[in-house]
């Protein structure tokens, strides 16, 4: 950087560190022996990508040498972290700050050159922003023509059509869409008459109650105002990328208390059902959390300030965590859950609120916990019950920042706590960490079924109900509890006739299970002998003796991402050696198949940084994003290969589309085998996962050079049907019993023969109902949940493999999935 004399310095706020220097180098270039104080606030201290207003504010008290500061920014965030940034300064340090909307490349071209002939501050910010008068004289294009005042500004309406109205993922896809523009946008919603909200804002935007059929008025000013109208009717006429074709006309009210799956049990207790199970057991009440705010005084604001952001940084840092664990151990979709929580961190409606009360005296904690009940009430007051159920994840996020910046961090359920958990209601964080062997059920006195919660419980295989009323609060610890999820009944201190009747629900299910769980370790063979292995998807070494003991043939899916997360750098070659050496050796003898990182703009990891992509699912992820970084890929298969030549393992390839990623794959492959110098392991297997409809449309092109395909069912359905993992609105639309979907697993079970092996690693191996449907299309193997093997071998013997062919073929032909599953009930 070129320090200078005492003229305006300027400040470079960039999401990359790489894009920051290389602009400054740019910069100095055109100076030719004039100088400036340049200083950069790129990234963050771990290497990611992002902005840090601390990091803003040092570099502003670098640049000011006496004559003032103008700060450049790239886009979004960076925007917000340098206002912060202000704030975290003295009056007198902030009066000599200019923020400059200008582009950074050629603002900061221009205003090096403006401040190195000594100009001042204003004179060096206007010149940026006039910095693209040239560009667009060169290209004949109109200045913006929107540039007009907030009371002046291009005004617009849409007419909601989302079945939800706009709850969180809509509204995150709205605020992003203006975040990053030049203008001021506003939203109010015509059909209620409330008050307009601030699009840059996602618990603002998600408090308008903005329901089916409502109508929503933008308004914005600014110099791209006309493309902030643009960008918002262009999401709503798509449905925020939602179904809209099959939502309801007008606003769907509250079910009433005995609607279906809301039933009242005896002693007056109502609940509403969300996850099967029947249990008799133990009460573990779980009180509410309760964080004791300190009674000490203020600091300066800007300490204050200081603290507050640090503790959401803490934040983030633990959910990205958990929703890393989360994704490794139940799946991406059970993992988008924490998503919205990380979008309320940044979210500015909360950080003004709590920088409002801050500057006017108040210490961190109970300016946060001012802001967050404001938000949380906000949400609660909202008609419509599933965007009242959003108002917990407001809570679980303020709760989560209060715990940082308290020091009483831990949220976690009591592990030791066996029995049936009652609860006000839980946190994702808690639900997550929820033991399924000492959980029998749990029960939660508020809570909603569509709740992010109940999501995780439910993928958990846990009994739930939600919604049993304050009263189930007072129940002893000890008491006996029963519970049915499948109905909603609760029943505290049971009688002899309902333990009874209980016990026998209880009792049938359990025999069901047991029954397939006594022959589990048995061969699963159709009834005309076909073998059909059932193997189950793991995430760690603890789930392989899961794997074991519940009769698993196999792993037919080692998810390795494990090795990969919570921690600041990659394992080496050693490290992830001894972790695939315990799974395998857990395996006892049996096939593990170790699929490589599969991880990508969905799903990041913090030392390995990448751009933001506009469609993570569709960008630089699994194999793509191995073969760009192949010194990665390299120690992994080092340490497979290493694995391989002492137990039976097979290597699997993920999101591969084309034969040539195959073939470069293959070939790092050779330079392991080469590297580790004892040529290739007998027994070693090469595959890939078929998630990509093209890989399945290519699965004959594929067979000649694998030994086994694997189908990812979960990603190959949002691919096939256009609608993403995790987004609860699409939820009837990506059915894996669609016609179209089953028609890729078609073409890829075409291909199997004695030599090639098809799997399924999906979820909808594990669907009973699917169990023929699969054997008839060619699958021989089917790996679940370590708790479904049992199950799935059951349904395997009750399978005609042969006679399986032609409801199978038939399915292909169905018009739609309630078809194809009518066909099934009628064949079986």
């Amino acid at each position: 950087m070129t320090v200078g004399r005492a003229n305006t310095g300027i400040v470079v706020v960039s999401h990359s560190v790489d894009l920051a220097l290389a602009a400054v180098a740019l910069a100095e270039e055109m100076l030719h022996g004039g100088e400036v104080g340049i200083e950069v606030a790129a990234g963050l201290q771990d290497g990611t990508f992002g902005t840090d207003a601390v990091r803003i504010a040092d570099a502003i008290g670098r640049a000011d040498r006496g004559a003032g500061v103008v700060v450049l920014m790239d886009l979004g965030s960076a925007v917000l972290s340098a206002e912060l940034a202000l704030d975290l300064m003295d009056d007198d340090a902030r009066s000599h700050v200019l923020l400059c909307p200008a582009p950074l490349v050629e603002g900061l071209v221009v205003a090096a050159v403006t401040a190195a002939s000594g100009a001042p501050p204003v004179e060096v910010a206007a010149e940026a922003i006039a910095a693209l008068a040239g560009k667009r004289s060169q290209l004949d294009t109109p200045a913006p023509v929107a540039e007009r005042s907030t009371s002046d500004g291009e005004v617009a309406a849409f007419t909601v059509r989302n079945r939800h109205g706009l709850h969180a993922r809509p509204a995150a896809l709205l605020v992003q869409a203006v975040r990053g523009l030049d203008a001021a946008v506003s939203l109010r919603n015509r059909s209620t008459g409330a008050a307009p909200v601030s699009a840059a804002s996602l618990s603002a935007v998600a408090t308008l109650g903005a329901l089916t059929g409502h109508e929503i008025e933008v308004t914005a000013s600014g110099a791209e105002a006309r493309r902030a109208i643009d960008a918002v009717l262009a999401l709503a006429a798509d449905g925020f990328g939602e179904n809209i074709d099959t939502a309801p006309a007008r606003p769907a009210a509250d079910p009433p208390p005995h609607a279906p799956g809301a039933s009242p049990a005896a002693g007056g207790v109502t609940a509403v059902a969300v996850s099967p199970g029947v249990v008799v057991g133990p009460a573990r009440p779980l009180g509410r959390r309760t964080i004791v705010i300190p009674d000490t005084p203020a600091d300066e604001p800007a300490d204050e300030l200081r603290t507050l952001l640090d503790a959401v940084a803490e934040a983030g840092e633990e959910i990205r965590r958990l929703r890393a664990r989360t994704a490794a151990e139940l799946g991406e979709a059970e993992a988008a859950v924490f998503d919205a929580h990380l979008l309320l961190l940044d979210d500015p409606g909360l950080l003004d609120g709590a920088r409002a009360r801050i500057r006017a005296g108040e210490a961190a904690a109970p300016a946060w916990v001012a802001a967050i009940d404001a938000v949380e009430g906000a949400f609660a007051d909202l008609p419509d019950s599933y965007q009242r159920a959003r108002a917990a994840d407001v809570a679980a996020v303020g709760m989560q920042v209060l715990g940082a910046l308290t020091g009483d961090g831990d949220s976690a359920v009591e592990p030791g706590l066996d029995g049936v958990l009652i609860a006000p209601d839980l946190t994702p964080a808690q639900a997550a960490g929820l033991d399924p062997n000492r959980t029998l059920a749990v029960v939660l006195a508020a809570g909603s079924p569509t709740s992010h919660a109940a999501i995780l419980v439910r993928a958990r295989g846990i009994p739930l109900v939600v919604g049993a009323g304050e009263r189930v609060l007072a129940v002893p610890p000890g008491a006996p509890v029963a519970v049915d999820g499948g109905t909603g009944e609760v029943v505290v201190d049971p009688g002899a006739d309902v333990r009874i009747e209980f016990t026998r629900r209880a009792t049938r299910l359990l025999a069901r299970r047991d029954a397939a769980a006594e022959h589990a370790n048995d061969p699963a063979l159709t009834r005309d002998g076909v073998h059909v292995l059932v193997c189950a998807n793991i995430g760690s070494p603890e789930q392989a003796e899961d794997a074991v003991a519940a009769g698993a043939d196999g792993a037919g899916l080692v998810r390795t991402e494990f090795c990969f997360l919570d921690r600041d750098s990659a394992p080496d070659v050693d490290e992830q050696e001894a972790a695939y050496r315990e799974i395998a050796e857990a395996m006892a003898g049996r096939r593990t198949t170790l699929r490589t990182l599969d991880v990508g703009g969905d799903k990041p990891l913090a030392y390995l940084p990448r751009p933001a992509e506009a469609n993570p699912f569709l960008g630089v992820r699994g194999l793509r994003l191995a073969l760009a970084r192949p010194e990665l890929l390299a120690d992994q298969l080092l340490a497979i290969v290493r694995v391989a030549h002492d137990h039976p393992v097979d290597l699997m390839f993920p999101m591969v589309s084309t034969l040539d990623e195959l073939f470069a794959a293959r070939r790092a492959l050779a330079a392991a085998v080469a590297a580790d110098g004892r040529g290739e392991p007998a027994g070693l297997r090469v595959g890939i996962m078929v998630e990509v409809p093209a890989a399945a449309l290519k699965a004959a092109a594929f067979a000649p050079h694998v030994d086994f395909l694997s189908i990812g069912t979960n990603d190959l359905t949002q691919y096939a049907l256009a609608a993403e993992r995790g987004n609860d609105a699409l939820t009837a639309l990506a059915d894996p019993f669609d016609p179209g979907l089953l028609r890729l697993v078609a073409e890829t079970g075409a291909v199997a023969g004695d030599d090639l092996l098809v799997a399924v690693c999906g979820e909808f191996a594990a669907d009973e109902r699917a169990t023929g449907l699969l054997i008839g299309l060619g699958v021989r193997e089917l790996s679940v949940a370590p708790t479904a093997v049992g199950i799935v071998k059951a349904a395997v013997r009750r399978v005609d493999a042969a006679a399986a062919a032609e409801p199978a073929r038939r399915a292909l032909t169905a018009p739609d999935a309630a078809t194809v599953r009518a066909l099934l009930r009628d064949t079986t």
